[in-house]
């Protein structure tokens, strides 16, 4: 039987399964602190708000995961997320590794970590390729990223 912070980490990724980013959300503690190759560190509602957006655009999203461990206040997993990204419509399989605290039953950290240049290799095609690796490349994927989030959050609630 597992223990109640890998039950967490299974629900949120259960969640992530069936696009549920308010029961993603829900299973993060108010002041997380998110951080990811793609947009950086997110602070509190930005977090919940970028699996919002994210899973409101997704097209052909499939998630699978394993590997979920936890040890204390920590846990991990390893996740896989495939979808076609929008600005190009080019098929993304994105391997993560997942790393989380846990405080109070919630999770208070998590970071992502995947290779952005695989990424973009993939997302973006030639120009991924060949300027995915360099660090002006990668700033400007993290801008953008950013950016989308900004004026997703700018939007009024419908």
């Amino acid at each position: 039987m597992p223990n109640a912070n890998t039950a967490l980490i299974e629900r949120f990724y259960s969640a992530f399964q069936n696009r549920d980013a308010e029961s993603m959300a829900a299973c993060y503690a108010a002041d997380i602190l998110f951080q990811d190759p793609a947009f950086g560190v997110l602070r509190g509602r930005e977090a919940g708000d970028m699996w919002r957006m994210l899973l409101g655009r997704a097209q052909d999203f499939t998630l699978s995961y394993d590997g979920v461990k936890s040890v204390g206040q920590v846990a991990s997993a390893n996740a896989v997320a495939r979808y076609t990204y929008s600005a190009t419509g080019n098929v993304v399989v994105n391997q993560i590794q997942a790393r989380f605290a846990i405080r109070d039953g919630l999770i208070a950290e998590h970071t992502d970590v995947f290779d952005l240049w695989r990424w973009s290799r993939q997302a973006l095609g030639a120009s991924g390729w060949l300027l995915g690796w360099t660090p002006q490349m990668q700033r400007a994927i993290q801008t953008k990223a950013r950016r989308a989030l900004k004026e997703y959050r700018q939007k009024p609630v419908s």
